[in-house]
């Protein structure tokens, strides 16, 4: 194939594509069968989206595609535990791990609990001092006081603390099992060894949200009132996003239906956050995964691992703006933190090579909060699955992140079982792990054959895969509407990106110290850009000294509110001179 608008190398050294021929062809059919605008119809046709199948995709529902809860191992047994504890006032703790997924998915709990006025103890391990997942002193003191215990988004590798508990555990929880289960009294995990693995791709939350509509059905069944499930859907697709889950089948669902109803902001917990982030519009998953995510994320970060699910679980409008206000200032913290652990790492990837299967960096004193955010950076950079460690007292922890394609949960899971790690796990996209320092070496080099075996070692800076050319005068909010349709957009669902062609720069100015802003004329139209983290790459230069030469813009186009004025902006993610 070749290169779109013949750039082969732009300034962020990436090639470009457009749709092939037979994206263009069944394009071509969806337009003439469906009805559909060009630009819309070539997203679908990039997805395999018959023109039959388009009026349900651009419109995914609940009631079509929600699995019975049933289908997962464990769930009648899990549901039926939690029913008869509500009925007969037991003490339920809550142990969750301490991301959005881990915090949204306790807050669901502990909303359908309120909502039959009852309450549980909510318990995050601290980060630093207890690591991830149930440890065995916390699950002790736990069961000392519970009658049941349900671990949500972990527990499913912890064997001895669940038997250390003295008490019945409900395990509900995404990430990848072993050979053997713990002795809880039910695990419900679609990544079960003996689950078939349709649903496998819900996080936490969406597991969460499948076993209280089993809960639900219970209690119809008993002639019992039932909890409204539909008003929590915004915390389910918050943490669909931010979990990075892919925005496939039911997903798709739960994220569209979420963001409608987080659009009203009913949550108060959301919507105090959405305005510490400065988001004043019908919120995207775009801004469920850059905006308010690392918020919440911060909390379990650098501050106190419970800010985030007692955010979304608090019912009382003071206590919401306080804890929104600490959680965005911490955020500011991390963003700190995680740029000057984001520049050594860097540097000692590229000292090390980034053309092998894996990029990886470890340094002593490096926050354990942030290696996870660290590796994202990474992978994005070197688009290689990544690894980052922090050091300290002779013990490494630390967070993978891989590309598509790529399962790092299932390569460190391998390492544990050979000795190499001392513990990690995790999912396909993401995964933790801990290693004795001694040990470091050798384990990435295994996982580095490992992920090799999978292909991750692919030449070069990923691609820039384009859906179409557009001028300046096309951005319109009429036309980013009709794009929306095939939205949500995401992991799986990439987001459409377009190119601009042969446009000058007639205003450019630098904001902050890595941003720039720009407005672009094709000739016949202008249109406003903002290319974030231009100066990290040799994009904002570049622009910068444009000299009025024509450059080929390409990026992501989105609703412009500011000022009440409502138009299209374009997100520049790319550019190249126009020869």
């Amino acid at each position: 194939m070749s290169a779109f608008l013949g750039v082969e190398t732009s300034l962020t050294g990436r090639c470009w594509f457009g749709p092939d021929d037979d994206v263009l062809r069944r394009a071509a059919q969806l337009v003439q069968q469906a009805d559909l605008s060009e630009p819309l119809a070539r997203i679908l046709a990039a997805r395999g989206i018959a023109p039959a199948e388009a009026a349900a995709h651009l419109a995914p529902t609940l009631r079509a595609l929600m699995p019975d809860p049933l289908r997962l191992r464990d769930m009648e047994r899990a549901a039926a535990r939690f029913l008869a504890a509500m009925q007969g006032a037991e003490r339920i703790a809550i142990f969750a791990d301490y991301d959005v997924d881990g915090g949204a998915s306790a807050a669901l709990i502990l909303r359908y609990l309120h909502a039959r006025g009852q309450t549980a103890t909510l318990y995050i391990p601290d980060r630093i001092e207890e690591g991830y997942g149930p440890n065995t002193p916390a699950m002790q003191a736990l069961g000392a006081a519970h009658d049941l215990i349900i671990c949500v988004d972990c527990g499913t590798l912890s064997h001895a603390p669940i038997a250390a508990a003295g008490c019945d555990v409900l395990v509900l929880d995404h990430h990848l099992g072993g050979e053997t289960l713990p002795r809880a009294h039910a695990v419900v995990n679609p990544n079960r060894q003996d689950e078939d693995g349709a649903l496998g791709y819900l996080c936490a939350a969406g597991v969460v949200f499948l076993f209280l509509a089993q809960t639900n059905r219970l209690l119809r069944d008993a002639g019992a009132d039932t909890p409204d499930l539909m008003g929590l859907l915004d915390m389910v697709a918050l943490a669909t996003v931010a979990d990075i889950a892919p925005l496939i089948g039911f997903n798709r669902a739960l994220v569209r239906q979420g963001l409608s109803i987080m659009a009203q902001r009913g949550h108060i917990g959301l919507a105090a956050l959405a305005d510490m982030a400065g988001l004043n519009r019908a919120p995207e998953a775009y801004h469920l995964g850059y905006l308010l995510g690392p918020r919440i994320n911060a909390g379990g970060r650098v501050g106190a691992a419970d800010l985030g699910a007692r955010l979304l679980a608090t019912q009382d409008a003071t206590e919401a703006q306080s804890l929104a206000k600490r959680l965005d200032v911490l955020n500011a913290e991390r963003r700190a933190i995680e740029a000057e652990v984001l520049q050594s790492a860097i540097a000692q990837a590229e000292s090390r090579s980034t053309g092998g299967a894996l990029v990886w960096a470890a340094g002593a004193g490096w926050h354990p909060g942030v290696v996870g955010i660290v590796a994202a950076r990474l992978k994005e950079r070197f688009n290689r699955p990544a690894v980052v460690i922090g050091l300290d007292g002779g013990i490494g922890k630390g967070s993978g992140r891989s590309v598509n394609g790529v399962d790092l949960g299932g390569a460190i899971a391998k390492l544990v079982r050979e000795g190499l790690l001392e513990a990690g796990g995790g999912h396909k996209m993401a995964a933790g792990l801990t290693v004795a320092e001694g040990q470091l070496a050798a384990a990435m080099d295994r996982l580095t054959a490992l992920l090799h075996a999978q292909g991750a070692a692919a030449p070069g800076p990923r691609d820039l895969h384009l859906t179409a050319t557009i001028g300046a005068g096309t951005a319109t909010p009429d036309f980013l509407e009709d794009i929306a349709r095939a939205g949500p957009f995401g992991a799986a669902a990439p987001a459409p990106r377009f190119a601009i062609a042969a446009a000058r720069i007639s205003f450019a100015k630098r904001a902050g110290e890595t941003h720039l802003r720009l407005t672009l004329t094709d000739g016949h139209a202008k249109l406003d850009a903002i290319a974030f983290g231009a100066f990290t790459t040799p994009l904002g230069a570049a622009l910068q000294a444009h000299g009025g030469a024509p450059f080929h813009f390409a990026g992501r186009l989105e609703i412009d509110d500011w000022g009440g004025r409502r138009r299209a902006k374009l997100q520049l993610e790319d550019a190249a001179p126009a020869h």
